[in-house]
């Protein structure tokens, strides 16, 4: 697999009223977490599309995989285990399994 950068689709928090300001402390729901190709020679960068198509303009970069746990080493996902049920099931056959 080529290098990707794993994105969130998010839902930014809602104001409480029809012109008013979001809840104080509210912070952006992940709706579904997608991959794409990286931008060329732009590392962790995501490219303009995900695997499955979606435009990555208004998602959110995930934060960097931590040290000493490469993608691709057994028991390891390229998502966080928090966003497992939400998982865009065409970019994780397109990311596939090693």
């Amino acid at each position: 697999m080529s290098v990707m950068a794993v994105v969130y689709e998010v839902q930014e928090p809602v104001a409480a009223h029809p012109g008013g300001a979001a809840d104080d402390g509210g912070e952006a729901v992940v709706v579904r977490v997608h991959a794409a190709p990286v931008a060329p020679g732009r590392h962790g960068v995501p490219g303009p599309r995900t695997f499955c198509g979606r435009d990555t303009f208004a998602m959110r970069a995930a934060p960097p995989q931590p040290a000493g746990q490469p993608a691709g080493q057994p028991g390891t996902t390229w998502y966080g285990a928090e966003y497992a049920d939400r998982v865009c099931p065409a970019c994780d056959d397109a990311v596939g399994t090693d």
